[in-house]
C-alpha cells in the first residue's frame, strides 16, 4: 500500500470512486473528458495535492487536498479535505484512516494550522468516521449552485 500524488492514468479510476455512492451516481458521467481538463488544472496547481491510495498497483482510495493562505489567525493557512473515497471492494479495512493519517501528515508538513472539510449532511456514516478522527462539527457550510 502506498499514497501517492495521482496522475492522469488515476482519473477513471477516481471517478468510477466519486460515482459509485447515492450521491454521485446521479451527479457523474465516468468517461467525461471533462475530467481530464479539471485534472490538469488540478496537477498545475501547487496548492492542489490529489491523492491515491494504491493496493497491489490498483487504486483503492483517494482524497483531495487544498492548501489555502488566509490572512485571518495570524495568516495561517488550512488544509481543505474533498472528495475522499475508497473503493467499495477496500471499505471497512482501515484505508480511509490511512488516508487522513497521511493528509493531516502532509498538512501539518505544509505549515497548516487546522484541517477542515465538508461532508453532505445525509452521509451519517462519514460524520461518524470524520468525528472518530477527532473532526468536529464547528460550523455550518453552505453552498450556492451556479
Amino acid at each position: 500500500m502506498q499514497i501517492r500524488r495521482a496522475e492522469a492514468a488515476d482519473v477513471p479510476a477516481i471517478v468510477d470512486m466519486i460515482a459509485d455512492d447515492q450521491l454521485g451516481a446521479n451527479r457523474e458521467s465516468p468517461g467525461d473528458p471533462r475530467y481530464l481538463a479539471a485534472f490538469a488544472q488540478i496537477d498545475a496547481d501547487p496548492n492542489q495535492y490529489l491523492a491515491v491510495l494504491e493496493v497491489d498497483g490498483k487504486v483503492a482510495g483517494t482524497l483531495q487536498l487544498t492548501f489555502t493562505p488566509g490572512l485571518s489567525r495570524l495568516g495561517m493557512t488550512r488544509a481543505t479535505v474533498e472528495a475522499v473515497r475508497v473503493h467499495a471492494d477496500h471499505r471497512g479495512s482501515g484505508f480511509g484512516q490511512h488516508l487522513f493519517e497521511w493528509a493531516i501528515a502532509e498538512a501539518r508538513e505544509r505549515g497548516c494550522g487546522l484541517v477542515q472539510l465538508t461532508t453532505d449532511a445525509s452521509r451519517g456514516d462519514a460524520q461518524r468516521f470524520y468525528e472518530r478522527l477527532g473532526f468536529e462539527a464547528s460550523h455550518i457550510g453552505m453552498k450556492l449552485k451556479l
